[in-house]
């Protein structure tokens, strides 16, 4: 009786709803959703008969040619709900009005694992181009979007900018069926099997509706069983039913070039993506909703009537995925002012963007720089007035992780970051495209990946402790309560390999794993721009601005931001204070900067030789002995971007290194705008291409091990930004 009324109290707005004439219309694509979706209707109305005598009667099933034809009926109000593919749910809200309602929840969350099926010892990844290939759909999430991701981000699928995509993809395979596709490209639909007609309504070839036989994920699989293809791209749900001799018959492709059985679907992928989306039109949200909770109250996996139907079943029609997928779990609803990213997710969306899903724009033919200063402005925008390839476009942040957080945002699309700033890169979904290189013998090339299989294959930057000759009670064992000078908080030298001597190595032999903390209570005071409390009192800011917007930034507004600034933090301003017992920056161009704050008058009367090191045993060296003498090697530098511009990026660059060989502007260099290390370190001699080679193999093992080890238990806002996953959701209708 309790759950018959439960019934009765959610359907009340529904059937008010249906009394005032106005029908509740779901869009059907093919005969047998037209069957399922009217054996609905009439379970509702039996399920429900004590409330009314047809209080569902209006209820309808609108049969659609295909799934933008679904788009277009909810639009005209000639249809009210469907559930679509994100790539399809993303159409819909950005380029048709429509909006999201709710999604389908799989085993484990929303999303979906984008996998390749190929034959057994048939195929690997790195043989894809110029083999006949099956998908889900056009532009859908495991058959379109997330494989010519993959493959854009490796530099295997070539697309030139002012192209459509679909032009690069049907130059890629031999013969495809990509349902949805159009008749534009015949090679991307030569593989398909539906009903051919001049009759647009009995036309069903190569369209994104049941009535194309591989049409779906399933459909995709049943192509390559048929062996009119080498390799499907579908959804891990389709494979997670496979049948046993299937599962002996087919494998996996990884992006290691391996392959794996159709059950290792989690760790051999092309990556993951939201899963289907409930949409229909922005006034009609509240009673969709309630429609679907009644729905799913009465009919889903845990229904109070799901022996009459069943909601998430589509055997008992003959089909498959029908109205709903059947791996659904529950439907969750969603608020009415839930953004489209937070539906399908921050990087799905940037994702989509980057394909091209809002049609053709002027960003999708540019590069934009993030910047995190004025004067890194003013340098990137002499650069763009001397880039003669791609435009160039500087945007200005705050900080490398405001630049990590528009580029993920989709808001800008390439930085420099030091390495502790590229791991947060990587937990970002970040790509690398380019790694700095710091040695004479450095040249602009895209063929010498090799070089950084670790960090050791490239010439390393050193962290080192720098101190005034003069000041002789300081050394590496006497650095508690001392002022520091560090060039910004989380610097690869001066934050995390400095622990390894500090906070991380304490007389007690405990360590301290929360490095915001620690140096907190370890120095007495100092200046580490980004930072806060104590470690900001040394900092000066810069002058004219006010100083809450500049002291201690984590940008060259404030003066002792950076290598540069580290040092100027140890000289103290020019009036003699605001210094730094000890420096923790790297080695390059410390020289040079010594000479250029003597030069330009911040402290004059310095040299070298009125400079030492502290060295890791406590005894000091002269500066120049940085080999010996040094905290440890800093990896390289990162250019990063979101993995669907790495190709666009990597060739802006490459012109850009090749054009300066013979342009008065130098990209490496900085001095002349009043800082150092501006867009790109100073000592930069080359930018090496890193190929597929991910940000692990970058950075090094050690150095990316420490950096997991210390952010296991050291908040950082960006992390928690990114480790925002649409893909985990598990709420309980």
């Amino acid at each position: 009786m309790k759950s018959f009324l439960v019934a009765v109290l959610l359907v009340v707005p529904v059937v008010a709803h249906l009394a005032s004439g106005k029908k509740l219309r779901w869009c059907t694509l093919s005969p047998l959703e037209q069957k399922k979706c009217s054996e609905l209707s009439k379970a509702l109305l039996s399920a429900l008969s004590p409330v009314s005598s047809s209080p569902f009667k209006r209820v309808s099933c609108i049969l659609a040619h295909n799934t933008y034809d679904c788009i277009n009926k909810i639009r005209e109000n000639k249809a009210d709900a469907v559930s679509l593919d994100a790539g399809d749910v993303y159409s819909a809200v950005k380029l048709y009005g429509l909006t999201v309602v709710g999604k389908e929840i799989y085993l484990g969350g929303n999303c979906v694992f984008a996998v390749a099926v190929a034959k057994r010892g048939t195929l690997d990844l790195q043989r894809l181009k110029g083999i006949r290939s099956c998908h889900n759909g056009a532009r859908w999430t495991s058959g379109w979007n997330i494989p010519m991701g993959f493959l854009l981000a490796r530099s295997d699928l070539m697309w030139v900018s002012g192209q459509p995509l679909s032009h690069a993809i049907s130059g890629y395979f031999n013969a495809s069926c990509i349902p949805g596709i159009g008749a534009t490209y015949p090679k991307l639909c030569a593989l398909c099997q539906g009903p051919k007609s001049y009759i647009w309504d009995k036309n069903h070839f190569c369209e994104a509706s049941h009535r194309e036989p591989f049409y779906g994920s399933e459909g995709a699989f049943r192509c390559l069983k048929l062996g009119l293809a080498e390799v499907a791209f579908v959804d891990h749900l389709t494979v997670m039913s496979a049948t046993d001799l299937e599962q002996e018959e087919y494998e996996l492709l990884c992006p290691d070039g391996s392959t794996a059985p159709l059950m290792a679907y989690s760790t051999c992928n092309l990556g993951n993506g939201p899963g289907r989306a409930i949409v229909t039109r922005h006034n009609l949200q509240k009673i969709v909703k309630k429609f679907l909770q009644v729905i799913q109250h009465l009919f889903g996996i845990r229904g109070k009537e799901k022996a009459r139907f069943e909601l998430f079943a589509s055997a008992p029609f003959r089909g498959r995925d029908l109205l709903f997928l059947d791996a659904t779990q529950h439907l969750q609803l969603l608020g009415e002012e839930t953004k489209i990213s937070q539906v399908l997710g921050l990087d799905y969306v940037t994702l989509l963007q980057g394909l091209g899903h809002e049609g053709s724009s002027l960003s999708n033919s540019l590069v934009r720089w993030c910047c995190i200063s004025d004067l890194e402005l003013r340098k990137c925008e002499e650069w763009a007035l001397n880039v003669r390839t791609d435009p160039l476009v500087c945007v200005q942040a705050d900080s490398m992780i405001s630049c990590i957080e528009l580029i993920k945002k989709n808001e800008a699309d390439a930085v420099t970051l030091d390495a502790t700033h590229a791991y947060f890169a990587e937990t970002c979904a970040l790509a690398p495209v380019a790694a700095e290189c710091y040695r004479e013998e450095c040249a602009p090339t895209r063929e010498e990946p090799d070089l950084l299989t670790h960090v050791g294959g490239l010439p390393p930057l050193y962290s080192v402790a720098l101190v005034r000759k003069a000041n002789q009670q300081v050394n590496r064992y006497a650095l508690r309560r001392k002022r520091s000078c560090h060039s910004h908080v989380y610097s690869p030298g001066g934050w995390l390999l400095l622990s390894q001597y500090t906070v991380g190595a304490l007389e007690n032999g405990s360590s301290a794993c929360n490095l915001t903390s620690a140096y907190q209570n370890f120095f007495w005071k100092g200046c580490m721009p980004g930072a806060s409390g104590n470690l900001c009192k040394v900092c000066i800011g810069q002058e004219g601005r006010v100083k809450g917007s500049s002291k201690c930034a984590a940008n060259h507004h404030e003066r002792y931001y950076g290598n540069l600034g580290a040092l100027r933090c140890l000289l103290g301003d020019p009036t003699g204070r605001s210094f730094g017992d000890v420096a923790l920056l790297e080695h390059h161009n410390l020289l040079q900067n010594i000479e250029f704050l003597t030069s330009s008058g911040w402290a004059t009367g310095y040299s070298p030789g009125d400079f030492e090191l502290l060295c890791p045993d406590g005894s000091r060296a002269a500066i120049t002995a940085w080999r010996t003498c040094n905290l440890g090697c800093v990896p390289p530098s990162v250019v990063v971007t979101r993995p669907v511009t790495v190709t666009k990026v990597q060739d802006f660059l490459a012109k850009a290194q090749e054009s300066s060989k013979n342009s008065r502007f130098q990209v490496f260099e900085s001095l002349r705008y009043g800082g150092s290390d501006l867009l790109f370190k100073d000592a930069t001699q080359g930018l090496i291409f890193t190929g597929q080679l991910d940000f692990k193999s970058i950075l090094g093992q050690s150095f990316f091990q420490l950096a997991q080890s210390v952010f296991s238990c050291t908040s950082a806002g960006i992390l928690d930004f990114c480790e925002l996953d649409t893909c985990t959701s598990s709420t309980q209708p």
